[in-house]
């Protein structure tokens, strides 16, 4: 389970990058929708984070 949960950050993080940097180039600020969405993937991020911390390295949980 770790290894698919570490695949689905990597995807959310690369995504988010990408929102991040098309929010640099363009002139002036980012809409509420990209900046909604850059927040959003943050948190998505922090809970699957925290749901691999959650399952330590073998993956298995602390008996939930």
């Amino acid at each position: 389970m770790n290894k698919k949960l570490t695949v689905l950050r990597s995807r959310l993080v690369e995504q988010q990058q990408k929102l991040i940097s098309q929010a640099a180039l363009a002139d002036g600020l980012p809409t509420d929708s990209a900046i909604r969405k850059i927040s959003d993937l943050e948190n998505v991020i922090m809970a699957v984070e925290h749901m691999i911390e959650e399952l330590g390295p073998s993956g298995a949980g602390k008996g939930r």
